[in-house]
């Protein structure tokens, strides 16, 4: 079942993104920065255990959104657990009329089956630089900036 993550859900999300970030597959995200943007969060729950996750940040410059922090078990891989989280991020955004969704990603291939494209990240808005210039990979990130346009 995929839904809007709660309080509860906090330190299973943690332990999820940072299992990624450990192999150096996705940003670490603190126990406060998840508290503060819980309401962003949606997830995927099995017995009582969250698999996946995913976030839907809005930026607020021109319409845009951001896809962060999508997570699912490894060894769940393959099974559609990202595209639907993936899925109800996009329907959120469309909802809350966002024009624009992007995502910093390892993966572009996979955001690819959901009509998004590479774009220069230069090109996207400054304020998410902000988050970037704390990263210790920053400049040289190896992230690919990926963006859709919203009907």
């Amino acid at each position: 079942m995929i839904r809007k993550a709660t309080i509860n859900d906090v330190k299973q999300i943690q332990r999820l993104i940072n299992s990624f970030a450990e192999r150096d597959m996705m940003l670490p995200r603190s126990l406060n920065e998840l508290y503060e943007n819980i309401r962003d969060f949606f997830v995927r729950v099995e017995r009582g255990r969250v698999i996946g996750c995913c976030a839907l940040h809005i930026v607020g410059w021109e319409g845009m959104a951001e896809i962060k922090s999508l997570a699912v078990e490894k060894k769940r891989h393959g099974s559609g657990i990202g595209r639907g989280l993936l899925s109800a991020c996009l329907e959120e955004a469309r909802l809350l009329k966002a024009k624009k969704i992007f995502a910093l990603t390892y993966c572009p291939g996979f955001f690819k089956k959901f009509e998004f494209r590479p774009i220069d990240k230069s090109k996207l808005p400054h304020k998410i630089w902000a988050e970037c210039c704390d990263c210790p990979k920053f400049p040289n990130c190896k992230e690919t900036a990926v963006i859709r346009n919203l009907k």
